[in-house]
């Protein structure tokens, strides 16, 4: 990723190890994982993440929106895209000790200026943005969650948004909360996706309403 700063990719590379070394301890757990989830970034991975700061990066985005902060992993990846292009980030999460972890390195980072922290119900919180209709929005919470996520950022999505959704593919877990998903996403008259086979599967869709000039 072409990082704004050398402090950004310093912090950049301190998840990464965390996440190697987070690696090795759930293989360790085996199916004891399953209970130590909030222990863990559960992170997009530097592919899915590369992907993402392009996105960002190209369209240019005033405002995005991350679903599930968690320790900051993907945080950083999407604020420090946003401050090359003077777009602002507003994320959710209704962990408060995870969020206080991505402040933290968010902070470490120099970019708490570009990241708005959000804590509580990501429906709700959603439901009660007074701002601008969001460009971009990150998709990465628990799974069973994502159609009525959807359900709530789609009202507030500017034409030409984009949602990209995390983890279409993998965990095998997750897959049939990401074919409902999919299914409404499609539902969608002015939506158009595709599944891009990088990560863990990530669904992009963009909002092209009626009518719209570009087509």
């Amino acid at each position: 990723m072409n990082f704004s700063s050398p402090t950004v990719a310093q912090v950049f590379a301190e998840y990464e190890r965390r996440a190697a070394e987070e690696r090795v301890k759930a293989a360790a757990l085996g199916p004891r994982v399953f209970a130590h989830l909030d222990e863990f970034l559960l992170p997009v991975g530097a592919e899915a993440g590369a992907v993402l700061h392009s996105l960002i990066l190209a369209r240019r985005p005033a405002r995005l929106l991350e679903l599930g902060t968690s320790y900051g992993y993907s945080t950083l990846i999407l604020a420090d895209a946003a401050r090359q292009v003077g777009g602002r980030l507003v994320t959710m999460d209704l962990a408060d000790y995870k969020q206080a972890e991505a402040r933290r390195m968010i902070g470490k980072a120099g970019l708490p200026d570009c990241v708005e922290f959000r804590l509580g119900d990501a429906v709700t919180l959603i439901k009660a943005d007074a701002g601008p209709p969001f460009d971009f929005v990150l998709l990465d919470i628990w799974k069973e969650l994502y159609v009525a996520c959807l359900e709530a950022v789609y009202p507030r999505l500017a034409a030409e948004g984009m949602i990209a959704a995390d983890n279409m593919i993998e965990p095998p877990e997750a897959r049939s909360s990401a074919r409902a998903y999919r299914i409404a996403v499609a539902a969608l008259p002015d939506m158009q996706s595709t599944l891009l086979p990088i990560g863990s599967g990530i669904e992009l869709s963009v909002r092209w309403p009626a009518g719209h000039s570009k087509l």
